[in-house]
């Protein structure tokens, strides 16, 4: 850990600094007086509910005091035991810890602005007029920084896998001076565990009320002067794992290695374009600067944020999330980065009411994490999120699309180019429009296709434990990744789908081959004019694909093999080393990457409707039946009310 300026590198904090506020915190761990409001609730929860009684008379501007005495709040958990447990114990060590620690952080961001300086005048004589004024916005910035500081170390430092629950209440915030705001986070946490069935719950809880306490700081974070200090503070404790990059919300999980299959290239048969971009993807993610938190691919184009890959059951979407997330592992064990690998299923689709959208968040939170190289998935994607137009879709699977249409490409959204997000379906068309097309690349999943395919897959999957022999095949021949790519994106210079089969003849027709820049809008648009759904998005995503082709080059195998090659090279640098490669994009690249995108659209247009109309025929036969089942029941008397 080294010290440097906060926008180079990362501020040291020496032990001693955080020891020092030590007693402080060892009292407000065992005993605090806060003021807070009644706000009508009972004290004593509801019996088998943990939901306290509210009142329905108004008692908003009753303010009591109230004694804080978290240890012994911790201690209750197992009353009937005198020792505290090993995860109460360290509940109770990570809260103490933690206030140190934010009080710490809170002398750094003293010291980098003007509040040092003004508490010492302000100590030699009180200030007055505009200067008062100021410090007290100061100190309250620092009160705020101090909150921040200590919700963000206990979601760090506490873990939990149970399930979080939902009724933890933000604390009553205080930020008069940094003692009291963390004497209210206190007595937010001492509200929080209070009651808890047993340790898992505890820590549950804990994990809970540091999240809600960090979204209610950064609500309120327009209501304070002098933060910018902090926006650029980088702040790191090794002893504690602990890492503060000014507001960034860190994923707060500690990373776990990572137990998956995984796969190797040249165990996938077929699906070339699909294996290919996902091993581009897997050194693109590498070439992300750490220190600059932005990737070179991101600023030059071409990088993948999100993808959608389709195909009938078995063709190979599983294996091919394998293969992705052991390339990236792979790279990140040479470069000593933290992977973080997490896919999103149905098990996270919760019956409470927005819980479903918190699980969806996390997720994403987790991926992005910025001090991290990240790659999630969501398999079966039309069962996790649903069609805003379904009415038969549960509230967790609507949620769930919501985040995602944000978090993928809402205003709110930062592509810094250190992990990317997988959609996989067997029936893409049961997605939503607009969350489909939030996907910037298709991958047509499509399995083994051509006779050497099926051989190669068959000698592949048999093994070597038998005596027959191969007969008249080049093995593996047309596995080869850059004659086989090279094939499959020509069979995309013509459209496949008969929809645009008919667009692309009119538009000959009409123009001849295309030639320029106007030649494509016009193409576009005859497309957009044949499938409602070709939007302006679409054409992004066409342009985006057709910026990863122009950048369509083999990041040599050596830069990959030491760390020093470039994974550990200074931002501009790798960017060069990539720009040498890059080569301009042709024509043909232009309509191949059309033809890819709108051929997907159509063909899941196509399906979408041929579901339509299969349930329309299907509902048409039922009636028949049902009324020649009334006809049948009246006439033998059996039909009456």
């Amino acid at each position: 850990m080294s010290s440097a300026a906060p926008d180079t590198g990362l501020t040291t904090i020496p032990e001693k600094d955080i020891d020092r506020h030590r007693p402080v915190a060892q009292s407000m761990v065992t005993r605090v007086v806060v003021l807070e409001d009644g706000g009508g609730a009972s004290p004593t929860a509801l019996a088998g509910t943990g939901r306290r009684f509210v009142s329905t008379v108004s008692t908003g501007s009753v303010r009591k005091t109230r004694e804080v005495e978290l240890a012994r709040t911790v201690a209750a958990i197992r009353p009937d035991d005198q020792m505290l447990s090993i995860p109460a114990h360290t509940l109770l060590y990570r809260a103490r810890r933690g206030i140190a620690v934010a009080l710490a952080v809170a002398e750094v961001f003293a010291r980098a602005g003007e509040l040092e300086a003004m508490q010492a005048k302000n100590a030699r004589s009180p200030l007055e007029g505009d200067e008062a004024m100021r410090f007290h916005k100061l100190v309250a910035a620092a009160a705020y920084v101090a909150a921040f500081s200590f919700a963000s170390y206990l979601l760090q430092t506490i873990e939990s896998d149970a399930e979080a629950p939902n009724d933890i209440a933000e604390p009553d915030f205080l930020f008069d001076t940094q003692q009291d705001a963390l004497k209210a986070m206190v007595a937010g946490l001492d509200k929080a565990i209070a009651g808890a069935r047993d340790d898992a719950d505890m820590a549950a809880r804990a994990r809970a009320f540091a999240t809600a306490a960090i979204e209610g700081l950064l609500a309120r974070k327009g209501r304070f002067d002098g933060l910018g200090a902090f926006e650029d503070a980088h702040i790191r404790i090794d002893q504690d794992d602990f890492t503060l990059d000014g507001f960034d919300v860190a994923p707060g999980r500690k990373s776990k290695p990572l137990v998956m299959t995984f796969k190797k290239p040249d165990e996938i048969v077929g699906n070339h374009i699909a294996k290919f971009q996902a091993m581009r993807l897997a050194k693109m993610l590498m070439a992300y600067d750490f220190d600059r938190q932005l990737n070179p691919f991101v600023e030059l184009g071409g990088f993948l944020f999100t993808f959608i890959g389709d195909g009938a059951p078995g063709t190979g979407k599983t294996i091919l999330i394998q293969m992705t997330a052991g390339l990236i592992n792979d790279y990140c064990r040479v470069a000593g980065y933290p992977f973080h690998y997490e896919n999103f299923g149905v098990d996270q689709i919760s019956s409470y009411q927005g819980k479903s959208g918190q699980n969806c968040k996390q997720f994403v939170n987790n991926v992005l994490n910025p001090r991290a190289i990240g790659f999630g998935t969501v398999d079966d994607i039309d069962q996790v999120a649903a069609k805003r137009s379904d009415d038969r879709a549960s509230a967790g699977q609507q949620e769930i699309t919501g985040v995602l249409m944000e978090s993928f490409a809402g205003a709110s959204t930062v592509v810094r180019g250190n992990c990317s997000f997988g959609m996989f379906s067997n029936y893409p068309e049961n997605v939503d429009d607009a969350l489909r097309q939030r996907a910037g690349a298709r991958w047509l999943v499509d399995g083994p296709q051509t006779r050497d395919d099926y051989v190669d897959i068959f000698v592949l999957l048999a093994g070597r434990n038998h005596e027959i022999p191969l007969g008249e095949h080049e093995l593996f021949e047309a596995q080869q990744i850059r004659k086989a790519v090279t094939t499959a994106y020509e069979q995309h210079s013509k459209p496949r789908e008969e929809g645009l089969q008919r667009v692309y003849e009119r538009f000959l027709d009409r123009h001849g081959e295309p030639k320029t820049m106007a030649d494509i809008g016009t193409y576009l648009h005859m497309i957009k004019e044949a499938e409602p759904r070709f939007t302006g998005r679409a054409i992004k995503n066409v342009t985006d694909a057709i910026k990863m082709r122009a950048m369509d080059i083999d990041l040599p195998d050596e830069w990959f093999e030491t760390p020093e090659a470039f994974m550990h090279k200074s931002y501009d640098v790798k960017k060069a080393m990539i720009e040498e490669l890059r080569e301009p994009f042709t024509m043909a690249m232009v309509m191949q990457e059309i033809n890819r995108y709108a051929d997907s659209e159509f063909r899941y247009s196509d399906r979408s409707d041929d579901a339509a109309v299969e349930k329309l025929v299907r509902d048409a036969r039922l009636r028949e039946r049902a009324l020649r089942d009334v006809e049948a029941m009246k006439a033998s008397g059996a039909w009456g009310g």
